[in-house]
């Protein structure tokens, strides 16, 4: 039986058909995301983030798969405060109101101990790791309630969770990220908005692996946590179908909640 909330305000929108914004989306798990969301019958998908090139290999080859609906890309430094909404209000004039914000957004910050960092890069990989998910979310939320209805889903690591020498920056970043989107899962409940973060660890086959295996320090450390992956190391293939799931109507009653994917390396 419908309910009078499920018929107003709080009433989830088909995923088929949905538009949704991924920043960060031009490669790794919020590229992978994006497929998948165009597999499940997505309208729109733009991949934000400030390569262009990076974004039309994205966009190529998505369109060339063969889904129903549609991906493009829109240019922006997702940590600048005045580069952020305006981008947001552009792709809503082009593909009309955003269903789904994602935030995927990579900082490249290799591990490295606190003592050696200077206070210039604790300021940038603060600002890297936190302002993209912050900011996209300021940007979609006007809208969201306006209509009453929209899924934010931001992607921080498990570094929110568990400490990890040379991670006490970018485990502050993290954490920033699920603290957020845990209180703006409370705020925002009230107009049919849900918030959720997820939390991978090691991701194989993603440029951050990459980068972690050829720096010696961090390489040390997260070989000892791919040996604890028991489950098997975690692809963006893994991570996306969490991210579809809770921008979904199946998710419709799932908010405030930090999901950690990550083979079983930690239970956090």
């Amino acid at each position: 039986m419908m309910t009078e909330a499920d018929d107003g305000r709080h009433r989830a929108f088909a995923l088929c058909g949905s538009n949704a914004v991924i920043g960060g989306g031009t490669s790794g798990v919020g590229l992978e995301t994006a497929r998948l969301l165009l597999r499940e019958g997505a309208a729109q998908v733009v991949l934000i983030g400030r390569n262009p090139d990076k974004g039309a290999a994205a966009v190529a080859q998505l369109n060339g798969e063969g889904h129903a609906g549609v991906s493009s890309f829109q240019p922006a430094e997702l940590c600048d405060p005045g580069a952020v909404a305006p981008a947001i209000a552009a792709i809503e004039a082009r593909i009309g109101p955003i269903d789904i914000a994602i935030s995927a957004a990579n900082s490249g910050a290799v591990p490295r101990l606190f003592h050696l960092l200077d206070p210039d890069e604790i300021f940038a990989q603060l600002n890297e790791q936190a302002l993209p998910a912050l900011l996209l979310s300021a940007a979609v939320l006007p809208g969201m309630r306006e209509r009453r209805r929209g899924a934010i889903i931001l992607v921080a690591s498990d570094a929110a969770r568990v400490p990890t020498p040379g991670e006490a920056v970018i485990g502050a970043g993290m954490a920033a990220i699920t603290r957020f989107a845990t209180t703006l899962a409370m705020e925002a409940k009230r107009d049919g908005i849900r918030v959720n973060a997820v939390t991978p660890s090691l991701i194989a086959d993603t440029q951050s692996y990459d980068r972690i295996m050829d720096d010696p320090f961090a390489a040390k450390l997260f070989q000892r946590a791919e040996k604890a992956a028991a489950l098997g190391l975690t692809r963006p293939e893994d991570i996306a179908p969490t991210l579809v799931f809770l921008a979904s109507p199946a998710a419709a009653r799932l908010t405030g909640q930090v999901i950690s994917v990550n083979g079983g390396i930690s239970a956090a």
